[in-house]
Parts: C-alpha cells; structure tokens; sequence
C-alpha cells in the first residue's frame, strides 16, 4: 500500500481508439452540459443521440487515416511514466471524460491505495468551462467527498512549459529563418466566452507570451498570429478561423502551433496535420508544418514538476 502518498490525477477529455470508443467518446461529448448548455436532460440526451447518428460514419472516416485511434492515451501513459520519476511522493494516474479511463475507475484506484489526499491536474493549459470545469466538476461529483482535492490552475504563464513550445517551434523552423507562425487553439462559440468564460482572454495573453519569448531566440520568424479551428455548427464563433488565417500567406511558409493541447489527439494529427494541409496547398501555401504538442517532452515533464505542489 502506497499509505501518505498522495494522488496526483491527470485529467483530459479521452479519445477514441476504436469506432465503439469513438461513439462512446462523441455521446458522452454531446451529452455534458458544459458542451450542449440545454437545462432539460431529456432533451439534451435526444439531440445528443441525434448528433451521434449524424456525425459518427464521418467522424470515423476521419478516426482511420490516422491508423483507427488517437494518439492521446499513449502519450498520456509515457508522461505518468515520466512523471513517476520525478513525483515519487504522488501515486500517478488519469481520469478522462468522455472514454476510458474514466474518473469512477481513477476513484477507485485511488481508494485502493488508501490515499485520502488529491491534486488534480487538467492537462488543459487554459480555463474553460468546456474543458477544465467539466473535467473537474466530473472527478468531484464521482468522488463525492471521498478526499481532499486541490485543482492546479491554468498553467500556461510557466516559463518552463513555454519553453518547451519555443523549443518545437524553433525544431521545425529549423535554419531557415521566412516563416510565418500561427498558434492555432480550438474554438468556442462567442456566447460562450459573451457567458464570461476566460479562455480566449487567456489563450491571447499566452500568445504574447510566447511572442515574448521567441524574440529571445536566435531566430528570426516573419509574423506571429492567433487562430481558431474546430467550428461546428451554425453559431457565431471565435475569430479567426485557421482557414481565414491562412489566406494570407499564399507562396508564404507556414508554421503551425496548437496552443490549447498539451497532448496530440485527432485534432492536432487530422485536423490540423490532414485536413487543413489540405486547404494550405488549395492555398499556394509553400510549406505548412505543424508542430507536435508538448507531450511526455522532457521539458514538459519538468514544467510540471515546478506546477504540481510536493
């Protein structure tokens, strides 16, 4: 038994690695409330059920040109490895919402090892409603009152986690010194940031960070600029979209950052690897390359380590 250890939680949205998960995954998405903000569950739960039908043939469509499965679980699995060696004070694990590991099954192992104390990490490095509070909210109400629980909050003004970004950056620009950067975060529905969520406020200041620090680099980037991908559906959503974005750099070379993950998941390695490369060559776009999230990168690890309170 691991007795005065306490439990550290990653928490992210989960991912599908088979089209049964992908189902599980887009129901469970569809059915939160800080997602489809219907007060009535009942019909939340059919327009859900709904959506699923429409969307799953082609979400899956998707799902197999990057090999069936995202990549979020392995690399998920590879940072709690890593971690381990810098937290031995903490029992490691993770809790997803929306497919396994679910937050019940992190409960339970948890409980298992006798630990009465919980620190909570959303691998969301911006606040959302969507993301971080629905995560959070999912873990406490499973747990009910079963521990004493301590949330992190939005990490992305740490100096080591942006280094570690800065440091892909530059990886992919390699020696040539004429591209344009975008950081590229998912989207919300303006109502939703109009209700007072903070995550576009938080997402610009983190882009001046960067900027901030890039210049500190030996290097010289052409511009840098802010976009969001991920709309769906008819309501107005946050500005710019990445494909509006991308107008504006035909016979220009292009590097992309994906801002709002910590870890690679479809919307990193379809969406913007696969889908939107596609728009870049519609485009003219010279050269469009997309960086890899932080991941179990080492920096990263050492980011964390600095966030997680011992």
């Amino acid at each position: 038994m691991a007795k005065n250890k306490k439990a550290l939680v990653l928490l992210n949205m989960g991912a599908a690695r088979s089209k049964d998960e992908l189902e599980v995954f887009l129901t469970n998405m569809f059915n939160d409330k800080n997602i489809l903000t219907i007060k009535n569950n009942t019909i939340r739960s059919m327009l859900a059920s709904l959506i699923v039908t429409l969307r799953l043939n082609k979400a899956w469509d998707n799902y197999k040109e990057i090999g069936g499965r995202s990549p979020l679980h392995d690399f998920t699995d590879l940072l709690i490895k890593k971690l381990e060696e810098v937290l031995p004070e903490y029992y490691i694990t993770s809790a997803m919402r929306y497919t396994s590991t679910f937050a019940q099954t992190a409960i339970a192992k948890i409980k298992k090892e006798n630990i009465k104390e919980v620190v909570l990490l959303p691998l969301y490095p911006h606040y959302s409603t969507t993301t971080t509070k629905s995560s959070v909210e999912d873990f406490e109400e499973k747990a009910n009152n079963e521990f004493t629980i301590t949330t992190i909050e939005p990490f992305y003004k740490n100096e080591m986690y942006n280094k570690a970004i800065c440091d892909e950056i530059i990886k992919v620009q390699g020696k040539y010194n004429d591209y344009h950067v975008i950081f590229s975060a998912h989207g919300l529905p303006q109502k939703v940031v109009n209700n007072g969520d903070p995550y576009q406020k938080q997402i610009e200041d983190h882009v001046e960070l960067l900027k901030e620090k890039l210049s500190h680099y030996a290097t010289n980037i052409k511009s840098i600029n802010l976009a969001y991908q991920s709309k769906v559906g008819p309501l107005k959503w946050l500005t710019p979209r990445l494909e509006d974005m991308l107008k504006h750099f035909k016979n220009e070379k292009v590097i992309i950052y994906p801002i709002s993950f910590t870890v690679d998941n479809s919307e990193t390695v379809f969406e913007l690897d696969i889908e939107y490369r596609k728009i870049a060559e519609k485009l003219k776009i010279k050269d469009y390359k997309v960086c890899s999230c932080v991941n179990d990168n080492d920096t990263f690890v050492k980011a964390l380590k600095e966030i997680v309170p011992l």
